[in-house]
């Protein structure tokens, strides 16, 4: 899905919206075209769970709409489809489903060298994908918050390694 940078836009817009409304903490991120690897924590009210449910339920709903306002988008026939049929086999759902149902969620333990070896591995995704040599050259990550790149899209919550 996030091949296009439309839709990679729409979900760093989730991710500012629960940081500023709902208490998320991220220390990093790196959109890919088709995982998201977040280390998140919060610091409000609402936990975790709630979080990442209002991030996909505010990214999903600007991004369907997205689909179906863009005369451009040369999949939307196909992509609404398979987010219909998603959404029919989930009685939760009245119409599309944009999102997996399940997360995969790891806890990490406030050990410094456990949290740099996961910013470490979700940074170097893009380079093992072939896409950029550097970790901090890929716009949609926060590898370049950490190697201190004056340009980044997502200011992110640095975590001193």
């Amino acid at each position: 899905m996030f091949t296009r940078k439309v839709y990679k836009d729409l979900l760093l817009d989730g991710l500012r919206h629960c940081i500023n409304q709902k208490g998320l903490v991220l220390y990093g991120y790196v959109i890919m075209s088709n995982p998201m690897h977040l280390i998140i924590s919060c610091n409000g009210t609402a936990t975790l769970p709630e979080i990442m449910r209002d991030l996909k339920k505010y990214s999903s709903y600007r991004m369907i709409q997205e689909i179906k306002e863009n005369v451009q988008e040369s999949r939307r026939k196909w992509l609404l489809y398979l987010f219909a049929k998603a959404g029919q086999a989930n009685s939760n759902n009245t119409n599309y489903q944009f999102w997996q149902r399940d997360n995969h969620p790891v806890l990490l333990h406030s050990n410094a060298d456990e949290l740099e070896r996961k910013l470490n591995y979700i940074h170097q995704n893009p380079v093992r994908a072939g896409w950029v040599l550097e970790a901090s050259a890929y716009l949609y990550s926060s590898a370049g918050n950490y190697g201190q790149m004056e340009s980044v899209l997502q200011e992110v919550t640095l975590y001193q390694i």
